[in-house]
């Protein structure tokens, strides 16, 4: 629908489409399939072994780690750009029992980047890319009984395979879940580039109804089933009675069905055939991002006289949109500016293998601080994290790890075109992913890009048309290739690598509207570091890649950030570069190695830097009263602004050192500023206040003033006006 309507209107996309969730990463088990996770006990050691493939191979000396593991952050997160690329075996025994008529599968949600699979000595099979899941069948490998499970990792630089750059670390491992499935011999297709074999596709999604497509692809495993003479024209059309059928149901919240429907099948032996059913809900309940993320659902199953073979359950939630170039996002034909934040996946002394939990909390601060959209930089995220955004209602923005360059060559093509498919076939059924990520800041200097993202945003039209393409780049990109995605992105600076004046200026945006086939664009990053030991009471702009850091400074450049961008209809959405503080192993500034210091809560998700308040004053309907600069704790000068943010009320009384300073308006970006007030030698007791039906609500803070004391500041700290260095951020 959207690839139709993209060709017909110039001006306004509308998309309509509904999508599912199917989970695979807390385990499945139905009558008819398990799906067991084999995460713990695994022999591991980093190197390159001969035949460390085969079953009687000698890992006694090896060390015994569990799922999710990697390496190389050890020393990435210290700021040495050498950290470990090579190669690292992982060996597991696997208890096998084959049983008639079932069949055996093992599913990688993600190896860091390429993977060999043995199965007690024999090559099951490879791949390549460190992010999407992939699955083999195992069965005519195993036997009854023990059986060893052995895989190669490998991080080894390889030019076929992308992120050919990127500001940050590729690491080494299985970082997520293993899974041992059974299935039955016929099944939905396992093995459809790990996808869960069923696409739920929407004619229409309205308030009215919603009219869904669902393709599932059946694979038949045996050798029964119906023969042809010569291969047929259309297969889901060959002989409307047969053997099996194939029902698919949607369920409300409360467990009613909703609506139903059923075909009759017939299966050809050893093949792998594309069936369709249509659904419709008459009068649905929409899914209305975080202020009603309404879930249903859905259960297909292949059955026979009424047994189920296999069935599998999805979550649905239904919803369209549309984006205007003067008037911005709408969701369900309601204006919804996107408020995005971007993050990576990586997490302080765990490198990429973090758990469930860790992404619950992720998702979490996300959700406290406001946040309606999240941009999954910059390659696929797990399935775990898209379906925390389907509940959470959170608009994603998914993509491949097409970074700074790209390589001509057909390995690399090659590879790049199962990174799309394997995003697009694992996350389709996804409702919180609102387009597909084509590139981000591709470099046009030494290979032409053109040709390969022509043919993977053909290759995205195919695979999904309710779904547009999208991608990040800068000013330095041919304009050409920014007219390939359906949308566009613009990853600026301004305050941070740009001066910060460039925000005011019209004409820095204006200009970049034509670049997008419809219209508008969205800032798909922008931001600034800060480091929060650093600290300065009236902070000019600092160099980017200098020692000094100021958070005070990432406030002033969120604050006129979102007073610009919030304010100018045509850019329909936003993305904070970075949520999260994130490793990158060739970075040494902002007093730290190793660390892009740009998110708004440290690495280690402990502190919330004061930008975050001002987000959460701003977008969230959680109260804040925030007294900014708490970590300022010993100040040089006695002269100095206060700085509140606050939501709840729209006057704040400020006392210092028990005397009342007076009261002052909350501007409309929940802002309060007390210039010039002067502090004591000693200790100060800044306090403010808010009365909020009939309670008052404070928040206090002690600063030292100490003439005398020194600031951590070098020198350079007076080289305050930034040239632009080319914007390319991150």
């Amino acid at each position: 629908m959207y690839r139709k309507l993209k060709n017909v209107f110039k001006v306004t996309v509308l998309v309509s489409f509904l999508n599912l969730n199917f989970v695979y990463s807390q385990g499945l088990k139905t009558e008819s399939r398990i799906d067991k996770i084999i995460n713990d006990g695994w022999a591991f050691k980093k190197g390159d072994f001969l035949k460390a493939q085969n079953r009687d191979f000698d890992t006694s000396s090896w060390e015994i780690v569990n799922i999710p593991h990697n390496w190389g952050w050890e020393k990435a997160e210290k700021g040495d750009n050498k950290f470990y690329r090579g190669s690292g075996w992982y060996r597991k025994k696997i208890v096998i029992n084959p049983k008639e008529n079932k069949r055996y599968y093992i599913r990688f949600e993600a190896v860091g980047y390429k993977a060999e699979v043995y199965l007690n000595g024999k090559l099951v099979g490879n791949h390549s890319g460190g992010f999407g899941a992939f699955c083999f069948e195992i069965t005519k490998y195993a036997t009854n009984g023990n059986n060893i499970l052995a895989v190669k990792a490998s991080n080894k630089k390889d030019m076929s395979i992308a992120p050919l750059g990127g500001d940050f670390n590729v690491y080494g491992g299985i970082y997520r879940s293993v899974h041992l499935i059974e299935a039955s011999d016929i099944s939905f297709n396992l093995t459809d580039y790990a996808s869960s074999g069923v696409k739920y596709l929407q004619t229409s999604v309205s308030k009215e109804k919603a009219v869904l497509d669902v393709i599932a692809w059946i694979n038949n495993g045996t050798k029964q089933g119906l023969k042809f003479d010569h291969f047929p024209k259309e297969l889901d059309q060959v002989i409307p009675e047969g053997l099996y059928d194939l029902e698919a149901s949607v369920y409300d919240d409360r467990g009613k069905l909703v609506t139903s429907g059923k075909r009759q099948i017939n299966l050809s032996p050893k093949l792998t055939v594309p069936f369709k059913l249509k659904l419709q809900i008459d009068n649905p309940h929409l899914w209305q991002g975080t202020i009603d993320p309404y879930l249903y659902k859905a259960v297909i199953a292949i059955k026979s006289q009424g047994k189920v073979i296999d069935e599998l359950i999805h979550n649905i939630g239904l919803r369209s949109y549309k984006i205007d170039p003067k008037k911005g996002f709408f969701l369900n034909g309601k204006p919804y500016r996107i408020k995005g934040v971007s993050k990576h996946q990586d997490r302080k002394g765990k490198g990429w293998a973090v758990s469930n939990k860790d992404l619950e909390e992720d998702i979490a601060l996300i959700m406290e601080m406001g946040a309606n959209g999240l941009r999954c930089a910059h390659y696929q995220h797990s399935d775990y994290l898209m379906e925390l955004c389907d509940k959470n209602g959170i608009l994603v923005w998914s993509e491949i790890p097409q970074v700074g360059g790209i390589m001509n060559k057909e390995d690399f093509i090659k590879v790049s075109r199962d990174q799309l498919l394997e995003l697009i076939r694992q996350q389709v059924n996804h409702t919180s992913v609102f387009a597909w990520g084509l590139f981000n800041e591709v470099h046009t200097s030494k290979e032409d890009p053109h040709r390969s993202f022509v043919d993977l945003e053909n290759m995205a039209s195919v695979e999904d048309p309710t779904r547009p393409t999208i991608a990040a780049t800068s000013h330095y990109a041919a304009p050409e290739m920014n007219r390939i995605p359906d949308l566009l992105g613009w990853n600026r600076y301004p305050g941070w690598y740009d001066p910060i004046a460039d925000l005011y200026n019209p004409n820095q945006w204006d200009k970049y509207v034509p670049t997008s086939q419809s219209g508008g664009f969205c800032f798909s990053e922008y931001g600034a570091g800060a480091n929060i030991e650093h600290h300065e009471q009236n902070p000019l702009q600092p160099i980017p890649r200098s020692f000094w850091h100021p958070e005070e400074w990432q406030s002033i450049v969120h604050e006129a950030a979102w007073k610009r961008y919030s304010t100018t209809p045509y850019i329909w959405g936003s993305f904070v570069w970075n949520m999260f503080d994130f490793s990158a192993a060739k970075r040494n500034e902002g007093g730290q190695k190793g660390i892009n210091d740009k998110g708004l809560v440290t690495f280690d998700r402990k502190i919330k830097k004061d930008a975050f308040f001002f987000y959460k004053s701003n977008w969230s309907k959680e109260p804040v009263l925030y007294i900014t600069s708490k970590r300022h704790k010993i100040r040089n000068k006695a002269i100095t602004p206060i700085k509140v943010y606050c939501n709840v009320a729209k006057e704040v009384k400020l006392k210092v050192n028990g005397k009342t300073i007076g009261t002052a308006k909350v501007d409309d970006y929940k802002t309060v500023i007390w210039k010039d007030i002067v502090l004591k030698k000693g200790n100060n007791k800044i306090e403010v206040s808010v009365k909020k039906n009939g309670k008052t609500i404070k928040d206090k803070t002690v600063w030292k003033f100490d003439p005398k004391s020194k600031s951590i500041k070098p020198e350079e700290k007076i080289k305050t006006r930034v040239k632009g260095d080319g914007g390319f951020g991150q």
